[in-house]
């Protein structure tokens, strides 16, 4: 299909498991349109927030559903400090860099590479970020494979490659409300989060500091909490986020895949898994959709999604301290994230 300003004709690809398990996936920005998933009863209910038509992801603010890069959350000033050279970055986010500038990874076509059936059907999809876009160096090939698995989950591997230093940092922002896209809220939903630890962030949303343990804090999720029942405390993070817009540190990081967050919506029991090799996972409640308008004529007001994006921390490139996200040539960026959702 063709869509205003974008050269390349943009395809909609379905996936689909033999038990119901369904994902229709954008070429627009590798956008998750739709991804339905069973009850226990067999009854698809669609759990991720987004737009009816392919058009609405033109201008997609909230980044719905899509694949994020070349760097995934917060650059300070947009400034990239690489080899004693300061690399000035688009400015989208007040005086900051967000998810790879307005000209990211969510906005482009990917070209599809690979389009897999059999018992996990798959689509792999693939671009190509120029050196200097959005003042980026380098030229970076990536490639994310969506995976419908046989553990009933949705899994996207990615592999990026570059011809010069740079810094790459990839992410999937879909929005979930387990109890349906257009359910309303999702603070009653129960999450438990495997991190003892959380980034601290100032009002723009850049760390303060090193991660801080989370006893003590509405941000302690070790056992199983709704999302909604601390995030009105009078907390000076939950002020600078406007709620939760934090970074956790997963507990035991080795870069194994390992499940690091489990979301229960306790009305209709379903339940969701999310597995990861990465280190870090943003946990944000849609504090910014406030008004929104989504698929089927539903409204997506504030904190009806969430958001659980596994990654680095942000604005590593300004804190050693933190996983590196430094990609040199020759070298090969990889990453693995699952949403898993259990039958019975």
């Amino acid at each position: 299909m063709a869509l205003p300003g974008i050269t390349q004709p943009v395809d909609l690809y379905t996936l689909q498991q033999a038990d119901g398990l369904r994902a229709r996936i954008l070429t627009l920005g590798g956008v998750v349109m739709t991804l339905e998933v069973p009850d226990a009863t067999g009854r698809l209910t669609d759990v991720v927030l987004g737009f009816d038509e392919p058009a609405g992801y033109l201008d997609n603010r909230p980044f719905l559903g899509a694949l994020i890069g070349r760097y995934g959350n917060r650059i300070a000033r947009g400034e990239l400090p690489l080899d004693g050279q300061v690399f000035q970055l688009a400015k989208n986010d007040g005086p900051n860099h967000l998810h790879g500038g307005p000209g990211g990874f969510h906005t482009v076509p990917w070209e599809v590479t690979d389009v897999g059936d059999g018992p996990e059907p798959s689509l792999g999809l693939r671009y190509v970020s120029r050196d200097g876009e959005e003042g980026y160096p380098g030229t970076v090939e990536v490639d994310a494979i969506y995976t419908l698995t046989a553990e009933h989950g949705l899994r996207v591997d990615y592999t990026a490659r570059t011809d010069r230093a740079t810094v790459v940092n990839l992410t999937q922002h879909s929005y979930f409300n387990l109890a349906g896209h257009g359910a309303g809220s999702i603070l009653g939903h129960d999450l438990r989060l495997w991190a003892s630890r959380f980034v601290p962030i100032d009002p723009n949303g850049i760390p303060t500091g090193p991660p801080q343990p989370v006893r003590g804090t509405p941000f302690d999720f070790l056992a199983p909490a709704p999302l909604g029942a601390r995030i009105a405390e009078d907390h000076l993070q939950l002020r600078n986020g406007k709620g939760y817009d934090h970074c956790f540190a997963v507990d035991g990081w080795d870069g194994s895949l390992r499940t690091i967050a489990e979301v229960i919506e306790p009305v209709g029991g379903r339940r969701m898994l999310v597995r990861t090799t990465e280190p870090g996972v943003q946990l944000y409640v849609g504090t910014h959709l406030a008004g929104s308008a989504g698929k089927r004529g539903a409204r997506y007001d504030s904190r009806a999604g969430f958001c659980l994006e596994a990654q680095r921390f942000p604005d590593s490139p300004h804190h050693p301290e933190f996983p590196s996200t430094r990609l040199e040539p020759g070298e090969t960026y990889c990453q693995t994230t699952e949403y898993v959702f259990p039958l019975g």
